[in-house]
């Protein structure tokens, strides 16, 4: 999955979210006192503990953060660390689930005295974790929770590196506005994932396109699991829609969207996925690299992208896991600007006092990162994070919009013939 994927909050995770928000703002003021106040001279590694599904729902995500940590660790440590010491992760496994997500936090910060946190994978968890480091005045700088509900609470300790979720396909609607009439598809259908990541970016392209003239074709928001993708695969392509809109988590979803549309000879002419296109080579494995030819994805940030940052954090990628910089997934970059960004206001204040930390990050500071440009608005969103529209095409995972930005590339339009 891409920047802030979450699943849809069951009631049982919804309660557990709840209660740690309650916790959190209820207990703001007190708790233990972060260990990192100061750097008192000591030359002890600087810990920053974080919780990661490397297993369970989110695990080809969690992993893939782990390795944007790690390499981000591995890169800081080579010029000397942060403020002289070097940085240690004291990573735990919350097997995706919001309630170890939590308890995973309790330990890192009561237990194990970290000096700082970093954010876990999916706005489900880092809802529920961000309140968790909020009761014991951590700051808590993330890049994968971009949903709603992540900053409805309004804890100041949250920063969201990643771009918030309900722009991601802003680039998208306005392109599809640019064209005349008669080139733009006729209908389009929007199938959801009940998740609080996937849902709003499609609801709000869909109230856009609507005044277009674009007739809705199919809409309807189906559970997250494996068993029900089927019925509304083969419903929108029954439907006919010349674009679709699939508000989508992982690959998995995506691939079975694909699988039926290819069953049924129904081939769109725009395909669109809130997800799962984005994570390079994990993508074209599971789908095939011909037919992921034409398929478009909403994100901040790609392995072509001509950021030096990135170029270079690209570069230390591939000398160290190999493979090509299409291949990196989206999440690597997402990890690792959170360390950049943290790296950067620890060094700025010269402490790693977290009340400095969160202070320095409200104070409307623009700082940069592998994906762009990063400053905070009031409740913790990335008011300046890049939006781009991506495609695979002929192998190779390709920027196309917005239109006239630095490196886009021509759309492919209407969008190529699976490949069967």
């Amino acid at each position: 999955m891409t920047s802030h994927r979450a699943r849809f909050l069951t009631l049982g995770a919804t309660a557990a979210v709840t209660a740690a928000l309650l916790a959190g703002c209820g207990s703001s003021g007190g708790g233990s006192t972060p260990s990192g106040s100061s750097t008192g001279g000591s030359k002890a590694p600087i810990v920053i503990g974080a919780s990661l599904s490397l297993t369970g729902d989110f695990s080809v995500d969690g992993q893939a953060f782990q390795k944007g940590y790690n390499l981000w660790m591995k890169d800081v440590n080579s010029t000397g660390g942060i403020l002289g010491r070097k940085v240690k992760l004291d990573l735990l496994n919350d097997n995706s689930s919001p309630t170890q997500v939590v308890t995973n936090y309790q330990k890192l910060i009561s237990v194990d005295h970290v000096d700082l946190t970093f954010g876990p994978f999916s706005s489900l968890l880092t809802a529920p974790a961000s309140a968790t480091a909020h009761r014991y005045g951590y700051a808590f700088v993330e890049g994968a929770g971009g949903a709603p509900i992540v900053f409805q609470p309004k804890l100041s300790n949250v920063f969201d590196v990643s771009l918030p979720v309900a722009n991601e396909l802003d680039p998208f609607t306005t392109w599809i506005q640019s064209l005349p009439a008669s080139q733009r598809p006729a209908s389009a259908a929007y199938p959801m994932a009940n998740d609080p990541f996937a849902t709003p970016q499609v609801q709000l392209a869909q109230s856009k396109l609507q005044p277009m003239g674009i007739k809705t074709a199919y809409v309807k928001i189906f559970p997250e699991e494996v068993a029900d993708y089927q019925a509304p695969a083969d419903d929108v392509a029954s439907s006919g829609a010349q674009a679709v809109l699939l508000g989508s988590t992982d690959v998995p979803t995506v691939k079975a969207f694909m699988t039926a549309f290819e069953q049924q000879h129904y081939n769109p002419k725009i395909f669109i996925a809130a997800a799962g296109p984005d994570q390079g080579t994990a993508f074209t494995s599971a789908v095939g690299t011909a037919n992921a030819n034409g398929v478009m994805v909403p994100n901040a940030w790609y392995g072509g992208s001509p950021n030096p940052l990135s170029q270079a954090m690209v570069k230390s990628y591939v000398a160290q896991f190999g493979g090509t910089a299409s291949g990196v997934n989206a999440d690597v970059a997402e990890a690792y600007s959170v360390g950049e960004v943290v790296n950067l206001a620890v060094t700025h204040n010269k402490s790693l006092s977290n009340a400095k930390l969160i202070s320095y990050l409200h104070s409307g500071v623009t700082l940069q990162s592998v994906q762009g440009p990063v400053r905070f608005n009031a409740i913790g969103e990335n008011l300046v994070a890049t939006a781009f529209i991506f495609q695979w095409q002929n192998g190779k995972f390709v920027q196309v919009l917005p239109l006239k930005s630095p490196g886009s590339v021509k759309i492919l339009y209407p969008k190529p013939h699976w490949a069967g």
